[in-house]
């Protein structure tokens, strides 16, 4: 009996011993998963309660750094400029920075210029600005200033622009009015002098009334109310236009066939793109060559669209000035432009005026040979084409039952016992067809009506005059 007693006391020790084992080891299990992981640790716990949410929202391309320089949280934008690689920053000088504000505390900024991924193109400006997180993070923000430095070099070069060639011509005209006055005892010369003058001053009006033009067509705003235009009447303006000055050098211009084509715009500002493209191609043209303008239909991605080429025999562009020839004042030959009066503005126009009517213009050249410009817009239906409104139907049905309403008035005015003569009216119909009723006695019902061209004429006659009846028009 105390073996089996000794027997069973051993296997309920073992049995408690073997429990609690158990129960142990599924408390650590369970605090093993409530442990927040490494990663865990790095993304969430350490992040104040909504920046993560403020950085997702933010324009900048935002970085947050732990203690040891790495990265806890980085937004879309830091990737895409190439400030993250490989869990790092990868800029040394923002890194440190980031170490400088750590040590204390400050907030630092500056302008970098970093080089583009890959390695190609021009550097990308940006604006650093380091931040304490806390007192283990530090937060930088980088703002690309790229898109902003190149508009305001373009502003700034526009002024630059625009003042040199305004003073050329007004310093002009200051010295040739200097010198009629000098000359006054010479008719000759102040003639000579005033027809320089003259010159100047119409240099002056195209460089100032084509800025006004560059200035309302350079924010690529959609037309507020577009008309549809017959392509067929912008060349013709066009060629109108240049038709001095090419027949001055012996220059043929050669229109094709664009019957039937429309493009639907503004036509004062498509008049003057077109008329620059075709002035550019005769004032770069030799003596006695050809300059050949075409219109075509095309669908170009799901639309239609209608291209406008012109084409010259001249110099030709290299393929360093077509990347510039739509900037301002841009000139392949200076002294050529000086010659012909051209201000450097036109095609500049051009480019603003295509892109305000959703088309576009682009170039083709080849030194020696000639350019082609061409300029694409969105292709509209001949509105002459274009089916009857049922409303017209409406108004003829309408001024029909009008003027059976205005003859049964007639009639009914006219009709008396004692006075209507019964071959007078004999229906409705013999008022609409103006039957004159011959009866004086209907001089003594007063007023009678008559129509003429849809309106109602009240006739007043004198009681005591016998006068014919009112014919009655339809």
């Amino acid at each position: 009996m105390d073996v089996n007693a000794a027997v069973a006391a051993a296997s309920a020790i073992g049995g408690v011993c073997t429990g609690a084992f158990a129960a142990l080891a599924f408390r650590w299990s369970e605090r093993e998963q409530a442990r927040p992981s490494r990663s865990s640790l790095h993304t969430e716990a350490v992040l104040p309660p909504g920046v993560d949410t403020v950085l997702s929202v933010l324009r900048s391309s935002a970085v947050v750094l732990d203690e040891g320089d790495t990265v806890v949280k980085a937004s879309s934008a830091a990737y895409a400029l190439g400030l993250v690689r490989g869990g790092r920053l990868a800029v040394d000088r923002m890194l440190q920075m980031a170490r400088e504000t750590r040590r204390d505390g400050e907030i630092r900024q500056v302008e970098l210029d970093l080089a583009r991924r890959g390695g190609r193109g021009e550097p990308l400006a940006v604006s650093a600005r380091v931040a304490p997180l806390g007192s283990r993070l530090v937060l930088l923000l980088v703002e690309d200033l790229t898109e902003a430095r190149r508009i305001e070099a373009v502003r700034r070069d526009f002024v630059a622009n625009v003042s040199h060639e305004l003073k050329t011509p007004v310093g002009a005209l200051s010295l040739l009015s200097e010198a009629v006055m000098d000359a006054a005892d010479d008719p000759e010369a102040v003639n000579r002098f005033a027809g320089r003058m003259q010159i100047e001053a119409t240099r002056l009006t195209s460089l100032v009334q084509e800025i006004i033009d560059l200035s309302r067509v350079q924010n690529d705003d959609p037309l507020d109310d577009p008309e549809a235009i017959a392509v067929e009447e912008l060349i013709a303006e066009a060629v109108d236009r240049c038709r001095h000055p090419a027949n001055a050098k012996h220059i043929t211009m050669a229109a094709g066939d664009t019957s039937g084509l429309f493009v639907q715009g503004h036509r004062g500002q498509l008049a003057a793109a077109l008329g620059n493209l075709v002035e550019n191609a005769v004032n770069y043209s030799p003596a006695r060559t050809r300059v050949g303008i075409a219109g075509r239909r095309m669908s170009v991605g799901g639309g239609e669209f209608v291209e406008i080429s012109v084409t010259d025999q001249g110099v030709g562009i290299s393929q360093a000035d077509r990347e510039r020839i739509f900037e301002r004042f841009y000139r392949v030959d200076p002294a050529r432009s000086r010659a012909t009066g051209g201000t450097g503005l036109g095609l500049s126009i051009v480019k603003h005026v295509a892109a305000s009517h959703g088309g576009e213009v682009t170039v083709w050249s080849s030194e020696g040979q000639g350019s082609t410009f061409t300029l694409r817009l969105p292709s509209v239906p001949d509105p002459a084409a274009t089916p009857p409104r049922d409303d017209a139907e409406d108004e003829v049905r309408d001024d029909d039952g009008l003027r059976d309403e205005i003859g049964d008035d007639v009639r009914d005015d006219l009709r008396d016992d004692d006075v209507l003569d019964a071959d007078a009216v004999r229906d409705a119909d013999a008022v609409r067809d103006a039957n004159a009723v011959r009866d004086d006695g209907a001089a003594r019902r007063g007023p009678a009506r008559a129509v003429t061209g849809g309106a109602i004429t009240t006739i007043t006659r004198p009681a005591t005059t016998t006068l014919p009846a009112p014919e009655v028009l339809p």
